[in-house]
């Protein structure tokens, strides 16, 4: 009767999985064409492991690092992989928190050597003598942080506290029971009131303590890095208006430029007029589609890099990735015809347009330069020199500012004039591997992409009012393409293959708008509003000339010249028909240069 049982048990059991616990039966999955969820439902083979959970019980995605994850690669528990050396970092990179929690919970002072190792203290970091066995405390990503480590300079900065051995660091961390100078310098004499030196570093108060000290700052102000005070701006700080804020009496009123219209439900500003299109680049070429619809269209079958453009005459410009081609199309003539407009000796990393000036500014990574030119490619020059790593640009003409972004060794986001003057540091801390940058132009802000840090942060354009908006959430892995429209971030992930967007205020309601796209490159929003007009422009354009004419004039030679091409020679331009037996005429107008000698 026991084996009878058990036979009767397992038979129940069996119907019991066929039928399903509602009483309907449940087809067996297809066994080559279909994934058997633990429930018993049954998906395509192609939805497992694809980083979306089909089966309700997520069976789906479970145990899939076998199938991603390679040789020096950690497998989160939310099926991502990343890189072994963000283990531990301080940073959420698998977006579900598994990389962190095995941590060593180090406490103020220390740095972690990741799971199972040791707490070190800070002064021991970056001191070019390995400590961590997995050599994390000496990595060139981490010491080039040079905001957050002890500095060899003859000179510190008032918020900084001179170490006897000629290094820097923050004058918050003396005294902290933590030797953050190597020599143990910043832990003497603990006992004297450091306010009196340099008002302890402080830009406003300083408060001395029995151990140490703080800065403090007034009431209508809030302390950031430590020791320095800036304004509280009431409208940022809630942050819930779209563009617009008008602060009055305690209370705040959302209102939205010309150009857009308030959603008297949602208070959001929607554009009027045409709806926005969303153009990027992928393996398959430049391709193009109205924000909500899922349908696309193939603009041009070339492979570019980067993209900018001008929304007045619908033409898009782009440069071949690490290349120095920049072309240009019509976004409404059929066929697209690929016009060559500048043949430059650099490499283009990134490229915008200034609508007013009819300029073109692009930046060189491998050069440390950013370059402008005008769109015809008449003229061009190197406006901004002697940099680490330039890798992202933008520009407002309306304010006459160009920005730019750093991920060299000391990583950065500077500001200047459209002339490359007046530069100014705009964001130096906490800052790893910024490589996109966007404008909110309605609200004056900069966005920027930091790949190293996997969020999305923003500062005015004074370097003020910083926040993080988008911090890892799975789709923040290595963006390239990055851009801002009414209420949302729009951006490219070449590790989930996708074009996604969310709130631009907070990164709630992320959304992937595009999937499986072969390394995602260049993403742009096309809006006539987001390069609005005005009435000036003829008389800023004409400065302009009066300035490049000005500056070419004495040192510089130009020549221009037409000449052909083979079909074989530039695959990217699109010929007119044969004029010859082999050779097709392409009528390119090229700036030849004679800058330093070259």
């Amino acid at each position: 009767m026991g084996h009878l049982g058990a036979v009767f048990l397992l038979v129940v059991g069996l119907s019991f999985y066929i039928w399903g616990a509602a009483g309907h039966f449940v087809p067996a999955c297809h066994q080559q064409r279909e994934f058997t969820c633990s429930d018993g439902a049954c998906i395509s083979t192609l939805k497992v492991c694809d980083g979306h959970a089909d089966c309700e019980d997520r069976s789906d995605e479970l145990h899939c690092s076998h199938v991603w994850c390679t040789k020096g690669e950690f497998a989160c528990q939310s099926r991502r992989c990343i890189s072994m050396d963000f283990l531990c970092n301080g940073v959420d990179d698998c977006a579900d928190g598994s990389d962190e929690a095995s941590c060593m919970n180090c406490t103020a002072g220390f740095f972690s050597c990741g799971p199972s190792d040791a707490c070190l203290p800070r002064n021991r970091v970056c001191d070019r003598e390995t400590d961590c066995r997995d050599g994390r405390d000496e990595t060139g990503e981490l010491c080039g942080l040079a905001q957050t480590l002890p500095q060899a300079s003859p000179r510190c900065a008032a918020s900084e506290f001179p170490c006897k051995n000629g290094h820097c660091i923050r004058h918050t961390w003396r005294c902290d029971h933590s030797k953050d100078c190597s020599d143990g310098s910043d832990e003497e004499n603990c006992d004297q009131d450091e306010c009196l030196v340099n008002n302890g570093g402080c830009s406003h108060h300083c408060v001395d303590q029995p151990m140490g000290f703080f800065c403090n700052c007034p009431d209508n102000m809030k302390l950031v890095s430590d020791s320095q005070c800036e304004e509280v701006d009431v409208c940022l700080e809630r942050d819930t208006c779209d563009q617009l804020c008008v602060h009055n009496n305690g209370s705040l009123t959302c209102e939205c430029q010309e150009g857009y219209r308030m959603n008297a439900t949602t208070g959001e500003c929607k554009a009027e007029g045409d709806e926005a299109q969303l153009v990027f680049t992928s393996s398959k070429g430049i391709q193009l589609k109205n924000i909500s619809r899922s349908e696309y269209m193939e603009l041009a079958p070339h492979v570019p890099g980067p993209l900018a453009v001008m929304i007045s005459n619908r033409t898009l410009y782009w440069a071949q990735q690490g290349r120095g081609s920049i072309y240009r199309i019509s976004l409404d003539r059929k066929p697209q015809e690929a016009v060559l407009v500048l043949k430059v000796q650099d490499s283009v990393t990134s490229m915008v347009v200034d609508w007013i000036h009819q300029l073109l500014y692009w930046t060189s990574i491998e050069m440390g330069w950013v370059s402008v030119a005008f769109l015809d490619g008449s003229a061009h020059r190197r406006l901004i020199t002697g940099l680490d790593k330039p890798s992202a640009v933008a520009v407002d003409p309306l304010r006459g500012l160009l920005f730019w972004a750093d991920c060299g060794v000391s990583p950065k986001i500077e500001s200047a004039g459209l002339d490359g003057c007046d530069r100014k540091a705009l964001v130096t801390s906490s800052i790893r591997q910024p490589v996109a940058l966007s404008l909110d132009m309605p609200r004056q802000l900069l966005y920027w992409f930091d790949e190293g840090m996997r969020r999305i942060s923003r500062v005015n354009l004074d370097g003020r009012q910083r926040k993080t908006v988008v911090e890892s959430n799975g789709y923040l892995d290595r963006a390239f393409g990055l851009s801002v429209f009414e209420g949302f971030v729009y951006w490219s992930d070449e590790v989930t293959r996708s074009i996604c967007r969310a709130n631009k205020h907070n990164g709630s309601d992320l959304q992937a708008l595009l999937s499986n796209v072969t390394s995602p490159g260049g993403v742009l929003i096309i809006q006539p509003v987001l390069q609005p007009k005005v009435f000036l422009s003829v008389l800023l354009v004409g400065m302009a000339a009066w300035w490049w004419r000005k500056e070419f004039q004495p040192y510089r030679s130009l020549t221009v010249q037409s000449f052909s091409l083979k079909e074989s020679q530039d695959p990217l331009v699109i010929q007119e028909p044969p004029m010859g037996s082999d050779t097709r005429i392409v009528k390119e107008t090229l700036l030849k240069r004679d800058l330093d000698g070259e």
